[in-house]
């Protein structure tokens, strides 16, 4: 299946560098130890500047899901129909992620599914983080 290549910046760069490391990590404040999931330069509670990285488990449910039939991005038009699922992390249900759930039949999803990150290969031999259900 081929991936959308994500480009990053220099807030987003150290998570990318941990997916190529084959590990999942969000943001976390020193000021309000809110996690924060995707990276942003300040805190989305406090607005506080001073982030950290944590490693996660890596372990979350599927909050909700659907099917997607009719992407407009030529890169997905074959692997289409694809289950497009919301994943919650298990250490903070505020912290979401998107996930096509690889290896999952379309509409073999239910709401509440256990699922793990995995990494896959991309084109260009990046890695790029997906879920798949456990």
């Amino acid at each position: 299946m081929p991936y959308i290549i994500p480009v990053p910046d220099e807030v987003s760069q150290p998570f990318w560098d941990a997916v190529q490391e084959r590990r999942l990590i969000v943001q976390q404040c020193t000021a309000c130890n809110t996690l924060q999931y995707p990276p942003r330069a300040a805190c989305q509670d406090c607005n506080s500047d001073q982030m950290t990285w944590v490693e996660t488990s890596g372990k979350g449910h599927v909050l909700t899901w659907g099917v997607l039939e009719d992407s407009h991005l030529p890169v997905r038009a074959a692997d289409q129909p694809l289950n497009l699922a919301v994943v919650t992390l298990d250490e903070d249900p505020n912290i979401n992620f998107y996930s096509n759930l690889p290896g999952t039949p379309v509409r073999q999803v239910k709401v509440g599914d256990a699922v793990e990150v995995t990494f896959v290969e991309a084109p260009d031999g990046s890695l790029i983080h997906e879920w798949k259900k456990i």
